[in-house]
């Protein structure tokens, strides 16, 4: 994991805070090939999440912290969770010794399947409502991209919220 980025919203959408951090590299681990040939192709997100990387004790720690400090217990919800959370996990447990989040995890393409009412590889963004979507930037910067899914996830909760 190169870059963290954590958006904490309320469910009627307000921004509660964010944190955001570049991490240094894992000694002794290597890239995957196919993320760095993926990474070639988008060069300004790779010179943001280069930007005075830290170690990933501190930044986990520091993390930590900060999930504690929110209201009520966390949820991670991401698009795709599959991808994103097992990272998060794993450096969670290494450098933190624990894991606010538990097991509380919502992705965002499978509660868009249920709410659309169709198979899951039929229910990614290009299937979904407009409406669902706030005009942000695309980025691939991992703060951007979490206030992008926080609200997207918001709009869609309400959307189910406001169904009969």
């Amino acid at each position: 994991m190169l870059s963290l980025g954590s958006a904490a919203y309320a469910a009627d959408k307000t921004l509660l805070a964010t944190f955001s951090a570049n991490l240094e590299t894992v000694p002794g681990l290597v890239a995957d090939e196919r993320t760095a040939h993926w990474w070639a192709t988008q060069p300004e997100a790779w010179l943001a999440c280069r930007h005075d990387p830290e170690l990933p004790a501190q930044v986990m720690q520091r993390y930590v912290v900060w999930l504690k400090a929110l209201p009520g217990r966390p949820v991670f919800v991401a698009y795709p969770a599959a991808f994103d959370f097992p990272f998060v996990q794993w450096y969670l447990e290494r450098y933190a010794d624990e894991n606010p989040f538990g097991y509380a995890v919502i992705d965002i393409k499978t509660y868009a399947m249920a709410m659309l009412r169709r198979p899951y590889r039929a229910s990614g963004k290009q299937s979904m409502p407009a409406a669902w979507f706030d005009p942000v930037p695309h980025t691939h910067v991992a703060l951007d991209d979490a206030l992008e899914q926080g609200a997207l996830f918001c709009n869609m909760l309400a959307a189910n919220l406001a169904r009969p």
